[in-house]
């Protein structure tokens, strides 16, 4: 299975949903063990996000490619500023 951020936010908002329900609402510690959890997760694609930006490639897909800006590599460039 390959979980994308929009699963992550999929999570997070019934996290956030079952925190407010009157009838059954999760226990605290549960829904700080997921914050914690997710917020290891962001942190790890924000390197990600990093790394593509400065030296190119695709990544892992957490956050789908159609949705990137395409940047060249400024390393693999000739004088006349064509991909090499």
């Amino acid at each position: 299975m390959q979980n994308k951020i929009e699963d992550l936010r999929n999570h997070l908002f019934a996290c956030l949903e079952s925190l407010s329900d009157p009838e059954k609402p999760m226990e605290l510690d549960r829904a700080k063990a997921i914050a914690d959890v997710a917020q290891v997760i962001i942190n790890s694609a924000k390197v990600e996000v990093d790394f593509i930006n400065k030296v190119g490639g695709v990544g892992t897909n957490f956050i789908p490619q159609e949705t990137r800006p395409k940047y060249e590599r400024i390393a693999n460039t000739t004088p006349d500023n064509k991909v090499a």
